[in-house]
């Protein structure tokens, strides 16, 4: 008997240990609660990803990337467009594209360098590859909207450049309304006075694709036939073009004000059919001469101002 008890209280407290056992490591597992708090900081900082810090050497590639919604730490400018301030805010001025300021450059440290093929080719890319990996853009080919997808997909950007294009066909459909309400179906030129010539802008970039594709205006007699950017004329063949409505730029340079104020006052200006009818309306060499996608925007924006008057 003796013996019987004690086998069963040995059995007893072994049951026992093991039961203690298991219940040991329930006790000491991390609850959900604690895992996923856990989880929920890694999450917000892989979604945390920063533009890269690109440098460009081009206006017209810094307004795209403008329109894409990146501000450059870095920017070449044109010697022939007036720099507006408000554009880089954000942004270090780099001089001219012709003669971009290295050492400032180097010293931002980007991670890209965007630059336009005319003048990849006459610097040499080395210098710029030395720095950062550097992305030619040929803005001879193609359009802004070509321009601007290349630009999108480097940046993973592509859906903003497409709804950035659809928004602006749109406008240029308002635009071209309200053009059409003031001038019907008239034909238009665009000319550019300065102290240095007279010029009279033709199909090509940056006011023909606007003007004529974009808008669908009509050319005034012989500006199709100007098939590059510009021609300069004489003021004596102004009448030739007969033109209905005149887009007039005065150059940003000190004393073509006085030039233009001297060409009202001639009688040939005097009697051109769009003069006579008060159809002369004046456009600024900023945005209008930027072929880009953010520089046609703003275009398309002082229209829709200046005709909805």
């Amino acid at each position: 008997m003796n013996k019987k008890m004690i086998m069963v209280l040995g059995i007893a407290s072994m049951l026992l240990l093991s039961a203690c056992g298991q219940a040991a490591p329930a006790a000491s597992s991390p609850t959900p609660a604690a895992a996923t708090t856990t989880t929920k900081p890694a999450d917000s900082t892989a979604t945390a990803a920063k533009d890269p810090r690109i440098a460009s050497i081009s206006i017209f590639l810094t307004s795209d990337l403008l329109a894409l919604g990146i501000a450059p730490v870095g920017s070449a400018t044109s010697d022939y467009l007036p720099t507006v301030p408000e554009r880089f805010k954000d942004t270090k001025f780099l001089g001219f594209t012709k003669d971009p300021d290295m050492e400032a450059l180097l010293a931002l440290k980007p991670d890209a360098i965007y630059i336009d093929a005319e003048f990849a080719g006459k610097q040499g890319l080395a210098k710029y590859e030395k720095i950062a990996p550097t992305h030619v853009i040929n803005l001879d080919e193609g359009t802004w909207r070509d321009h601007l997808k290349a630009i999108g997909k480097l940046v993973n950007r592509e859906q903003k450049a497409e709804d950035f294009i659809k928004d602006y066909e749109a406008q240029a459909e308002r635009v071209k309304a309200l053009i059409h309400n003031k001038i019907g179906d008239g034909t238009v030129m665009a000319v550019r006075i300065s102290a240095k010539n007279l010029r009279v802008y033709g199909m090509g970039r940056p006011l023909g694709p606007i003007l004529f594709n974009d808008l669908g205006l009509k050319p005034a007699k012989g500006v199709e036939k100007i098939t590059k950017n510009f021609e300069v004329v004489s003021q004596e063949v102004f009448p030739d073009y007969d033109a209905d409505a005149i887009f007039v730029l005065v150059g940003f340079e000190e004393g073509n004000d006085k030039v233009y104020e001297q060409l009202k006052n001639n009688p040939i200006w005097q009697g051109l059919k769009a003069v006579k009818a008060n159809k002369v309306y004046m456009i600024t060499e900023q945005p209008w001469l930027d072929y880009s996608a953010l520089g046609n925007k703003l275009a398309l924006d002082s229209l829709e101002k200046l005709f909805a008057k």
